[in-house]
């Protein structure tokens, strides 16, 4: 790579929002930084600690994706020193790994001049993900609904989302498989109707800006929450506290542990502190969208 030094910042996400599968996703205002500058072998740092044993080289997520990126071009990958920090909680639904392969690509990006669109970037993480929920809303921010077949994908992208957070994030780490297991092999043709007819409504609601009807919506959900949230302590009493609390509704982020809750702006504070009292195993975490997805830019060496 050339001399210059660079930055690459990167949103969290939150997938599915209930009925919305592997299509549905929401960036949030938690952030994946890296400084990248150069350096005669690759050099990876982590100051989070939880994320420290993902320094090693070898199989690191990272540049898994910025090789897969430079190899989708036909170039080889210079190499640099990444000094790495982050406030996304590892394996807590929270789409760690989304944000660390849309991180890949923009680096390679960057170190390349490859000059991507959106769409090349969007269709590089799909692949590697397997779906595009989580990957779409940190590459481009905002809400992304997306269609994806192997082939083709088409994302519906709302910038703005007006809309508090909340997140219950428990202790335990959850891992993607292990949730992936417990989902059913296949479901029957009318049950399946219902879960798209909800989807869709979801989507529409979401898009429009009515989150009083999306949140309805996010308990309408046939095709992976019933079958996950046995794994939620108090699962069934935290919706009842939501609903008391005036939140617009609550799903399961992505494949878990988190639950992810929208509000009313202004109301995001008050309803973590007391979500958080009332069930101390979740630690409640206030919080806005994100409009902004992965950037990046120079900085002076």
């Amino acid at each position: 790579m050339s001399g210059k030094e660079f930055s690459i910042a990167v949103p969290a996400s939150t997938a599915n929002l209930g009925p919305g599968f592997d299509s549905i996703g929401l960036a949030l205002d938690l952030h994946l930084n890296i400084h990248v500058s150069p350096a005669d072998s690759w050099q990876l740092n982590y100051k989070a600690p939880e994320y420290a044993h993902l320094s090693s080289v070898e199989g690191n997520l990272i540049l898994q994706a910025a090789e897969r990126t430079a190899a989708v071009y036909n170039k080889k990958l210079p190499t640099a020193k990444l000094e790495i920090e982050t406030d996304i909680p590892l394996g807590r639904g929270l789409g760690s790994s989304a944000s660390a392969i849309a991180a890949g690509i923009e680096l390679a990006n960057r170190l390349l001049d490859l000059n991507m669109s959106d769409q090349q970037k969007v269709k590089i993480g799909t692949d590697m993900e397997g779906h595009p929920d989580n990957i779409s809303a940190s590459l481009l921010g905002g809400l992304t609904i997306s269609y994806f077949d192997e082939e083709q994908i088409e994302t519906v992208h709302v910038e703005q989302v007006d809309i508090g957070v909340v997140l219950l994030i428990p202790q335990e780490i959850f891992l993607t498989e292990e949730s992936r297991n417990l989902l059913p092999e296949q479901l029957q043709y009318a049950e399946s109707v219902r879960g798209s007819a909800a989807a869709n409504v979801l989507s529409a609601a979401m898009v429009s800006g009515d989150w009083e009807k999306a949140g309805k919506l996010m308990s309408k959900d046939i095709f992976h929450q019933p079958y996950r949230q046995s794994r939620f302590p108090d699962f069934e009493k935290i919706g009842e506290a939501c609903r008391k609390l005036g939140a617009y509704g609550y799903a399961i982020s992505g494949a878990g542990p988190s639950l992810f809750i929208p509000v009313r702006p202004g109301d995001e504070q008050r309803i973590a502190e007391t979500l958080g009292e009332q069930f101390p195993h979740y630690e409640g975490m206030a919080m806005k969208t994100a409009c902004e997805g992965t950037k990046s830019c120079e900085t002076v060496a």
